[in-house]
């Protein structure tokens, strides 16, 4: 299989990589998401057209420095009712974020682009579904509380891997796009590489 460039610094991401056996290398793309966001929002689209350009515009930037490789850029958003919902910044915004989702379902998108010379190649974007169940306030912030850091300013403020899969009532979906990366689809368009 060929080798890729993770255009990102998720240690899921490059995780999910390693366990499937694909041949990775890391080179963040640096990509300014907030900018981004900002100005596609200001057009009304969707949390899956963000999820979709910003996973191309990573891959494409890191492509660009990197004549003939591969590169894998993601980007996974959580879509409520329409509304994106992106990473908290602080813990109090994680607290925000969660007690909005507290009681509701909501959408997960998990976008992949792979590009060459600069240009996307191939994209695929999964969704899943997760159903959060009702917490009070006192519980919430002891789930956020055995969070670190780290974790929560990286996965958004549930880590489905973890403590996070306690907070559901119902997931539909499959836990490589709830990670962030649909491994499965990525493996079958590589198979044409080998």
């Amino acid at each position: 299989m060929v080798k890729l460039i993770l255009a990102s610094k998720s240690k899921v991401r490059k995780e999910i990589l390693d366990k499937n056996k694909i041949d990775n290398e890391v080179k963040p793309s640096n990509v300014d998401e907030d900018i981004v966001k900002e100005s596609l929002l200001k057009n009304k689209v969707s949390p899956e057209f963000i999820s979709k350009n910003l996973a191309e515009l990573k891959a494409n930037k890191v492509s660009q420095n990197n004549f003939n490789a591969f590169v894998l850029g993601a980007d996974s958003v959580i879509d409520l009712d329409g509304e994106l919902i992106s990473k908290p910044k602080s813990r109090d915004e994680a607290f925000l974020i969660i007690k909005k989702l507290n009681g509701k379902k909501h959408d997960l998108i998990s976008s992949v682009c792979i590009s060459k010379n600069g240009s996307m190649i191939w994209n695929y974007t999964d969704k899943a579904t997760l159903k959060m169940k009702n917490f009070n306030d006192e519980e919430l912030k002891s789930y956020l509380s055995k969070i670190s850091d780290e974790a929560l300013y990286a996965y958004n403020v549930y880590q489905i891997e973890g403590e996070g899969k306690n907070l559901f009532s119902d997931i539909s979906g499959d836990q490589d796009t709830i990670m962030g990366l649909p491994i499965k689809k990525i493996k079958e368009y590589l198979r044409n590489f080998e």
